[in-house]
């Protein structure tokens, strides 16, 4: 398993990040954290680097919990659908049993 060491700016910060993921990777996620961290900071009541870091981090949350109950809801529609496909089969290829 290969480490890689991968220098990323977040707000203007330098940080070194070591990981087993793609450089390319790991910066694409900091862009994506940066993207947020500004966001947040956009509003003229958040001036406070930390607090808009958490914000952020709350945002992001938010979003893999919608993308988690996004693709719960695709999973049980596909075994759904293949329950009714699987009526159409013939008995012997129904795989049941």
């Amino acid at each position: 398993m290969t480490v890689h060491s991968t220098r990323v700016r977040i707000v203007g910060e330098e940080y070194t990040v070591r990981s087993t993921v793609s450089p390319e990777h790991t910066q694409a996620i900091a862009a994506h954290v940066d993207a947020a961290i500004r966001k947040v900071l956009e509003s003229p009541a958040i001036t406070d680097p930390g607090k808009a870091a958490i914000l952020a981090a709350m945002a992001i949350t938010s979003e893999l919990f919608d993308e988690r109950a996004a693709q719960a809801q695709v999973a049980e529609r596909m075994r759904s659908l293949s329950g009714e496909l699987r009526r159409w089969l013939p008995p012997g290829k129904r795989g049941e049993g």
